[in-house]
């Protein structure tokens, strides 16, 4: 039988946020890792990829890398993946090209000086930088890897994993728009297993952020109804928020949408 499942490494948007606030849930940005039958997918670099890569030892690794955009929250975790220093580490890395510039090109960019003292060339390991389209979908083996423009400054990507059946549908960093971007996100996420949302901001926080790229938990609700996913997530809390105060948000969208959890840090999920 297949085996697809999924485990949080970065939860945040915008800053990791460390504190006795976030013990529970985790205070590092977003960071996914998706396991398909032995094969291992990391989805977005944020901060809590560091931790990601100690987990793994000291040994040569094999993963595929995607990014949905290149926001500093989504890719500081880069330089800090220990993997990529082992000359037999072996890595794939997808990402959407951004005003003619390549994969490749839009992450050295964070490693320049003189806001980082080494550039992309320290790195050791094995590396193929690949062209991700909005819209494309990619298969590997058994898998397949769907993806989505969503509605977010400067755009983002959100992604679907489907194995024997099975499916994760992971979209953080996406505002809803009452139009066509919100009509893609929910056929995306059509009957997913699990739909991962962003869920930001409560509708009341929302009016004073509209156009800053995220959404509320109200439209999570809407988005996982409409979509007929089974299970629900929030995620990229937002920094400032407590564990309580996620327990609390949780709480309250269970009334409408039984079914739904907070994304935790280094929880494995199986689908």
């Amino acid at each position: 039988m297949a085996k697809l499942g999924f485990r949080f490494w970065g939860v945040r948007g915008s800053i990791p946020s460390a504190g006795s606030h976030t013990v529970r849930y985790g205070g590092n940005t977003p960071c996914l890792e998706v396991l398909a039958d032995g094969a291992r997918f990391i989805v977005d670099l944020g901060s809590g990829l560091r931790a990601l890569g100690e987990s793994l030892g000291p040994g040569p690794q094999q993963a595929t890398l995607l990014l949905s955009h290149y926001h500093y929250d989504h890719v500081q975790g880069l330089p800090f993946f220990a993997p990529v220093y082992n000359p037999e580490s072996r890595f794939a890395i997808y990402g959407p090209p951004f005003e003619g510039k390549r994969v490749r090109e839009l992450l050295a960019g964070q490693m320049v000086q003189p806001y980082f003292p080494v550039g992309l060339e320290v790195f050791r390991a094995q590396l193929q930088f690949c062209d991700l389209e909005p819209g494309q979908t990619l298969s590997f083996g058994a898998l397949t890897v769907k993806t989505t423009p969503l509605h977010h400054p400067g755009g983002s990507l959100g992604f679907r994993f489907e194995l024997g059946g099975k499916s994760i549908c992971y979209c953080t960093d996406v505002e809803h728009d009452g139009g066509a971007g919100d009509a893609r996100l929910i056929e995306l996420a059509r009957g997913a297993d699990w739909f991962i949302l962003d869920a930001t901001y409560t509708p009341a926080e929302y009016e004073a952020h509209r156009t800053f790229g995220h959404s509320t938990w109200a439209f999570a609700i809407e988005a996982a109804k409409k979509a007929q996913a089974k299970n629900l997530v929030l995620c990229h809390h937002d920094p400032a928020r407590s564990d309580d105060a996620i327990d609390a948000m949780v709480a309250e969208v269970q009334q409408q949408f039984p079914a739904t959890s907070a994304a935790r840090e280094r929880l494995l999920v199986e689908v």
